[in-house]
């Protein structure tokens, strides 16, 4: 037989559960013993009383058994007026179990017991066989109340049970949904952070590696080279270190904002090229309000990312460099010159590179492309001029 879900819980009764048990129990009890005690046409009620006693123990049963319960109690109603106790009436002895079977998802049950009792008193009163119970409208409608009345409380309580439930649950799901959002937000923070000092460091320490190959091969034939070349590391590094520092700083007070730079900053990546030896050819025609700032950050690292692989991947001599408005978009072009052995183009799985300035093109809605060409390297971008709405 297949257990409902209320025998499962049912089964597992809180103590508290436990303790309404025994109060619904002693008060059953109770009442059936004053309406024993009040009934003066028999002298010795104590059989009446144990039997009162019986109906009100069955409901410490109500949990794990509801229907068992209700059966047994009008088994043992009809058994109590079979062996002629003092009157109590058919529907008060068993108001427990019909509030039981309605509290725990057998309502129809409790319906169609207050039916058979109801109709059984009836038919007795009616039959004439019991002098002193004639029937009356009065004592048809007080039982039919009361049996109401119990099943209605009953179901009243297990609805407010559910709705508590549910509240709770829902309150559960909408905090998970929060922390998950949470994480969501988090994770894409660490990500963005990840490629910001990708992009710096690993574009800085490119520059600081070149000129530190031009100083040590200058040194002893050309002192004024080797000087300009270290003084270029040393700009470089510098350079690094405050962006690593706002970074940090970033991270350790969630109130402050740091300011990315932008395509108006451009200027000092070309430059750092062309200190390394690259012809750039630059043509950045973007108006300055024309982007917002997560646009405008995407696209300077973009092209400092771009630039730092010419720089550390190919053999290069000259790069150009697109910014321009093209069909409500902005659109980025950096193409090389110079080609790259197979083992270290960028554009491979376990490159971080070209990966990270396409999950900044894809978070901001826009596309990037990078592959080689005949005779070099293309990175083309485009993206929207205002960061979508979710992103912004």
């Amino acid at each position: 037989m297949t257990r409902h879900p209320a025998d499962a819980a049912s089964g597992r009764a809180r103590p508290d559960g436990w303790m309404s048990d025994a109060a619904l129990a002693v008060a059953v009890a109770l009442v059936i013993c004053v309406v024993i005690a009040a009934d003066q046409s028999r002298s010795s009620p104590l059989e009446g009383y144990v039997c009162a006693v019986g109906f009100g123990a069955l409901l410490l049963l109500r949990r794990r058994m509801p229907r068992t319960v209700l059966v047994v109690t009008i088994l043992a109603i009809f058994a109590y007026y079979t062996a002629g106790f003092p009157p109590i009436g058919m529907v008060l002895p068993a108001v427990g179990a019909l509030y039981s079977a309605a509290e725990l998802h057998r309502t129809g049950w409790a319906i169609a017991a207050a039916a058979v009792l109801i109709g059984v008193a009836s038919f007795f009163r009616l039959d004439g066989t019991e002098p002193d119970a004639s029937f009356n409208g009065y004592t048809f409608m007080t039982e039919l109340a009361l049996a109401a009345a119990a099943i209605a409380l009953g179901a009243a309580v297990r609805l407010t049970r559910e709705a508590r439930e549910r509240t709770h649950r829902i309150a559960e799901l909408t905090a998970a949904e929060q922390r998950h959002a949470a994480d969501a937000r988090l994770q894409a923070e660490r990500m963005r952070i990840a490629r910001d000092l990708h992009d710096t460091i690993g574009h800085t320490l490119s520059v600081a590696s070149l000129h530190s190959g031009v100083a040590g091969e200058a040194i002893g034939h050309d002192d004024t080279a080797a000087h300009a070349a270290l003084e270029r590391v040393r700009a470089a590094t510098t350079e690094a270190l405050r962006e690593v520092r706002r970074t940090v700083k970033v991270l350790r007070d969630d109130d402050s904002v740091a300011p990315s730079p932008g395509l108006a900053a451009v200027e000092t990546l070309l430059s750092a090229a062309r200190e390394a030896g690259l012809e750039v050819d630059a043509h950045i025609d973007v108006p300055a309000e024309a982007l917002d700032a997560s646009t405008d950050a995407a696209a300077y690292r973009i092209v400092q990312e771009s630039l730092t692989n010419v720089i550390r991947h190919s053999g290069a001599r000259k790069v150009h460099v697109h910014a321009g408005i093209d069909g409500g978009r902005l659109a980025l072009r950096i193409a090389d010159d110079g080609g790259r052995s197979p083992r270290a183009t960028p554009d491979t799985a376990s490159g971080a590179g070209i990966r990270g300035m396409r999950e900044r093109a894809a978070l901001l809605g826009g596309t990037l492309t990078a592959a080689p060409t005949a005779g070099g390297f293309v990175v083309e971008a485009h993206l929207p001029l205002r960061a979508r709405e979710e992103d912004a």
